[in-house]
């Protein structure tokens, strides 16, 4: 598989450390798997994409469906990006919508404050 990655669970929010590549051959799993833990709680979701090398279309379309979902659940979904990824969401125009974060620390404050 070309996408890795570890699942810490906290109290009121989960954090998934990924690496790889977040492409058509990868989305399918990426969204049964993570679409599965939103069922299962906590509803707020981090994922840590720091690491991951490259994201596609299908990368990008899998993480608006786990965000939508997220919030149809009533949780949230926080990204933490590199350059790379970054550039390819600006692109599209969906950083605002994907919330894009510097560090996993910031994104946990953002839970913490809501």
């Amino acid at each position: 598989m070309s996408l890795r990655g570890t699942r810490d669970v906290r109290d009121n929010y989960q954090i998934f450390r990924l690496t790889g590549l977040l492409d058509a051959f990868s989305e399918q799993a990426f969204s049964k798997v993570l679409g599965s833990k939103i069922d299962e709680g906590p509803k707020n979701m981090i994922l840590d994409l720091s690491k991951i090398d490259f994201v596609d279309s299908s990368g990008l379309g899998a993480l608006v469906q786990l965000a939508k979902k997220a919030q149809t659940a009533g949780g949230t979904l926080q990204i933490i990006t590199n350059p790379r990824v970054t550039q390819t969401v600006k692109l599209v125009r969906l950083e605002k919508f994907l919330a894009l974060q510097p560090s996993v620390d910031v994104a946990v404050e953002n839970i913490k404050s809501s």
